[in-house]
């Protein structure tokens, strides 16, 4: 089982579905209602889905219960009326939307898997309240139920790669058929290298889970003693995560920390950060230290000696079509430091920074007052009439002695 908030449930059916790239499953649901929605959703959402219930017509109902095992419907949306008497071999899976009340109509739903010795998986998608109803099924059935984590995007997205390659390796050439169209087929690609052409045609087909995931809501799973755990908004949770990182990392001795705007939401692991960073650096020799991956941005480590240069170099540049922004960690307060000014590492930028630092200095200094030669300040000289050795005070000064 599954265990979500029930404003999760749909979002946590989907995973479950994508991270079965084969599934043939029935999709139980306690009402009518319930069962039409969810299977509006579905095929809403692109999945091969239809709904049974009862107050479809019967000619509705066949219609629907042929397609299921000709297997040109993957996922039927059912009531347990609907489904009484449907058998249907070779079913993958048993989705429990909605556990029932009764224990033999759970059996009865789970055993549908299970039908000529072959085997498949009953699951159970539950909200905090139904957390008793696995109790009592565990106990009455003398068998107890695992207790598991949805599968994350990278794992869902990597599960539906695997299919796509194994249907590319297994599918059926027709050479005498396909022989006319090959000679031009080889001239569109004799650009591109061997790699190149594999990673187009894996992105032609796969971009859609990955665009997905990318962007898809977050499904926080409360804990197994039933209290919820609480929902943080995840710019403020980048934010306690990005203190953490800059406080609680300080860099190896000989190392600089640097902030930079990408991170795991633009699907990079180490190995893909380390070679975006090789492209953007255009030829650039540069040490890596630590890296610390982050949802949308990373900490990494380099040289000190490396550190300027490497800002110099990549700062401006794009990816995906926003412009890098990379800086010494720390500097920022977002990233839990102080702000700071970095000086610029090019003779014409020091110049000008320079040139600034002067013009800065000269105005601070025409806001300073003067001294009069006995090293009173200038305006003393408008309040002359005082008593001898009398402490002096300003206006100011002495506005607040007489309120105090």
């Amino acid at each position: 089982y599954y265990l979500v908030q029930a404003r999760d449930k749909y979002n946590a059916l989907k995973r479950v579905a994508d991270f079965y790239p084969e599934i043939y499953a029935i999709i139980f649901c306690r009402t009518r209602m319930e069962t039409q929605d969810i299977a509006d959703k579905l095929i809403a959402d692109g999945y091969n889905a239809d709904a049974l219930h009862g107050e479809l017509s019967q000619a509705m109902r066949d219609l629907v219960m042929n397609k299921f095992r000709n297997h040109h419907i993957q996922l039927l949306v059912a009531t347990d009326v609907a489904a009484r008497g449907l058998d249907v071999a070779d079913l993958t899976h048993v989705i429990n939307y909605g556990l029932p009340d009764d224990l033999e109509v759970y059996t009865h739903r789970s055993g549908r898997t299970g039908r000529a010795g072959k085997q498949g998986t009953s699951i159970c998608i539950i909200h905090v309240k139904e957390k008793a109803k696995v109790k009592a099924i565990e106990k009455q059935l003398g068998k107890a139920f695992v207790s598991a984590q949805l599968p994350t995007g990278l794992e869902i997205c990597h599960k539906q790669l695997m299919k796509m390659l194994d249907d590319v390796e297994k599918v059926e050439v027709d050479d005498e058929r396909i022989e006319p169209f090959m000679q031009e087929v080889y001239r569109k690609f004799e650009l591109l290298e061997k790699e190149d052409v594999i990673k187009r045609m894996v992105a032609l087909e796969f971009n859609t889970f990955l665009n997905y995931y990318k962007n898809a809501p977050e499904i926080i799973q409360p804990n197994e003693k039933g209290s919820r755990e609480k929902r943080v908004p995840i710019e403020r949770k980048e934010r306690k995560a990005a203190g953490k990182a800059t406080r609680g990392q300080e860099a190896e001795e000989g190392y600089t920390r640097l902030f930079i705007n990408v991170g795991r939401l633009d699907h990079l692991g180490v190995r893909e950060f380390m070679g975006l960073l090789n492209r953007l650096a255009r030829g650039h020799q540069f040490t890596l230290g630590r890296i610390d991956l982050m949802k949308s941005y990373s900490f990494f480590e380099v040289p000190t000696e490396q550190a300027d240069e490497l800002i110099h170099v990549l700062k401006g540049q794009n990816f995906e079509g926003r412009a890098i922004k990379i800086e010494k960690a720390g500097l920022n307060p977002q990233h839990g430091g102080t702000t700071a000014r970095v000086a610029p590492t090019n003779k014409r930028s020091k110049d000008k920074f320079a040139d600034q630092r002067r013009r800065n200095s000269d105005r601070e200094a025409s806001r300073t007052p003067g001294r009069l030669p006995d090293g009173r300040p200038e305006w003393a000289q408008f309040f002359e009439g005082q008593v001898e050795n009398q402490p002096f005070y300003s206006p100011f000064q002495k506005k607040r002695r007489n309120k105090k």
